[in-house]
This record gives C-alpha cells, structure tokens and sequence, in this order.
C-alpha cells in the first residue's frame, strides 16, 4: 500500500489540532539540573568506591567496555587544553539501597552515567599516567608526555576546567534513562548494534547472553580477541545462534537479508518475555552444542593458520553451531564420523559461506542444512 506524501497545502487545521493532542500525550517530563564540575571532582567520583562497586559516578552494566584508542583519547585531552568546548555528559540520580547487618536502608544516591562514559575513563586515565599522548594535531610539542609531564601551573589548570552535566533526577524512570540512552546513540558509527541492545532490550534473556558470551570455553572455540570482546560480538554470536535456530522451523519468515539488525532485535524482544523455563532450555541447547564442539573439533570454530588462529567469520559461526544443534535434536548422542570434523575446509562448507551477512534465506537454510546433514551422515 502506497503511503501518500503530505503536503503544507494538505495539512489542515484538525490535522494541526491531533498532532498537537499526540505531542502534549506523548511528551516525557524530564526533571533535569544543569551543572558544571571540574575534571578532577568527576574522576573522584567515578573512582572513588570503585572496587566495592561503590562509585558516586557509576557506569551500569548495559554500557560498553573501554572502546577509545589512544588516538582517541589523546584527541579530547588535546580539545580539552585548547579550550575547546566538550560534549555535556547525561547522567542519572539513581535512588538505591544498600542493606547493612540492621537492615537500614541507605539511599547512595549514585549517578549512572547515561553518555558519556569513553570521556570519563579517558580522563580518569590521563590523570593516573595511564595514558602517553600521542597524533596530536594541534599539540604536536606534547607528543609523548604524560599528565605528570606537564608544568604544574598546567596540571592544576587542566583539573580545574569544568565539564557540563545534564542531570536527571530521582524522578526519572528507567524507561526514560533507556529512551534517552537510545537516542543519544542511535545513528551513532560509535556504538555498534549489539552494545545498543544491552542499552535498550534489557531482559531475562539478554542477561542470558550476557552470561553466556563470558564462558570461557566458548571464547577459546571462536578464539575472540580482546578488541572483539570489549565490542560485545561474543554477544552477538550467541545472539545469532539462538535467532538462526530457533527461526529455522518456519523456514525464517521473519528473515529480511536486508534487515538484519531487525530480526535479531526482534526476536530478543521476544525472548525476553519468554517463560523461564524456555530461556534454561535455550541455556542446555548451548552447553549442548558448545559441548559437542569441543569433544569433536580440534579447532573449535576457527581455523588455525601456520602462523596463527583464524577467528570465525559470523557466516560460519551461524552455520556450524545451529547445524549442530539441529543434529543434536534429532540424535542427542551423536558421535559423527572422523571426516565431518573438517566441514570448515570443505569446498561446499566455504561455497555455502561466501558473501556477507545480507545472504538470502534459501542460502542460510542451505549451509545450516549441510552442515546438519554431515554430521548425521545424509
């Protein structure tokens, strides 16, 4: 159905009228303070009671890991001693207990930190000698140094310059933090589709995935990097394993080859309301076929190159761990015969895995397909 294109000669008075109602409906009072700190006040909140988990200026659990390079880094400490204005950092009052051998309760009154977390752990880092500046565009004679090379009367200004926070309140709602934390991020190349949902789709079974992407066995098998896993793609793929799979029985009608992001956030919304009973199912189906791997293939899930480990490409992942699972289901003690074990060198294995992500949905049957075959010896 065609969706017909509005103009201003078309838009008429009542038009006006509801779209006004909706706005006054739909808007959010959002009680916020604006207030300036200097840099060392902020990293004295975001560090101290940080090991008892007791931080004035907290970074929750949905937010990324320390992402910036040095590069990066470098590039807001030098804005930053040429005065050039930074980005207000979003931070929200949230009321907490804290549960004491009387059973008092104490609000703590944290700041979860909203945006703004790579600037906050960027400073914290330049102010301990953590971090060595360097490509610095402007500053070029500071290439090199660390804050503790810099003339005092420096140290002292740079601590005392000030910082910008938006504030919200104890009133504001979880629902709010997270819209807020999502539009924000939306659109940004910064934050990668993975590190958004654990902003926005929180849930019994994302916190699963959470879980899940920290197996140590698991990370050997895919042989992640580290830069890898602070950018949450063990998440990812055990996101992926579980969406391939468990849409594998209708054939993945909800499946668009071009939106991607869109099925698997689809299908995590979903979950996420699920019963309990079928998240610990999903959580023996994993153990099942992360088991399987490691008894049957040498190289779990990666190839290993003369000179190194080839980590597994997304494609493959898919493909090797829901055709497990899949063997798995119909024969739950298969022990497969010696030549399965090298699906990942076959011909057809990498035929079936050429392309990128956008592959089309007789494709991904294919390869799951083969690889599910193979190992029940069809």
């Amino acid at each position: 159905m065609s969706i017909k294109t509005l103009t201003s000669e078309s838009i008429t008075e009542q038009m006006q009228e509801e779209a006004e109602i909706e706005i006054r409906e739909k808007k959010k009072v959002v009680d916020y303070n604006t207030i300036e700190y200097p840099i060392e006040v902020i990293v004295d909140k975001f560090l101290e009671g940080q090991d008892d988990d007791l931080n004035e200026l907290f970074i929750p659990d949905y937010q990324r890991e320390m992402i910036w390079d040095k590069k990066q880094q470098s590039k807001l400490i030098e804005s930053i001693l040429l005065g050039l204005p930074i980005s207000y950092i979003y931070v929200a009052d949230v009321p907490e207990d804290l549960m004491d051998d009387n059973s008092l309760n104490e609000d703590l009154a944290r700041w979860e930190i909203i945006d703004g977390t790579q600037r906050i752990r960027t400073l914290a880092r330049f102010l301990r000698d953590e971090l060595v500046l360097q490509d610095l565009e402007k500053l070029k004679k500071l290439q090199g140094f660390k804050f503790s090379d810099l003339p005092l009367a420096r140290q002292r200004r740079f601590k005392r310059t000030s910082i910008r926070i938006i504030q919200l309140t104890e009133d504001t709602d979880e629902e709010t933090r997270r819209d807020l934390f999502e539009r924000i991020n939306t659109g940004s190349v910064e934050l990668n589709a993975m590190e958004k949902r654990r902003g926005i789709r929180r849930g019994p079974f994302l916190n699963l995935i959470d879980e899940l992407a920290k197996e140590q066995t698991f990370l050997n098998l895919c042989s992640f990097s580290q830069a890898s896993i602070d950018c949450k793609d063990p998440q990812e793929y055990v996101l992926r394993f579980f969406a391939f799979l468990d849409n594998y029985h209708d054939e993945y009608k909800s499946f668009n080859p071009q939106k991607l992001t869109e099925f698997l956030d689809g299908y995590l919304e979903a979950m996420n309301n699920a019963d309990n009973q079928i998240i610990e199912n999903r959580k023996s189906e994993f153990y099942r076929m992360i088991n399987f791997v490691q008894n049957y293939f040498p190289n779990g899930f990666y190839q290993q190159t003369k000179t190194t480990k080839k980590p597994v490409t997304r494609i493959k992942f898919e493909s090797l761990s829901v055709g497990i699972a899949l063997a798995l289901r119909q024969k739950p003690n298969l022990k497969p015969q010696p030549q399965p074990l090298k699906l990942l060198d076959s011909k057809e294995f990498k035929e079936y895995t050429k392309g990128d992500g956008s592959s089309s949905k007789i494709k991904v049957i294919r390869r799951i397909e083969y690889v599910r075959d193979q190992l029940l010896g069809k």
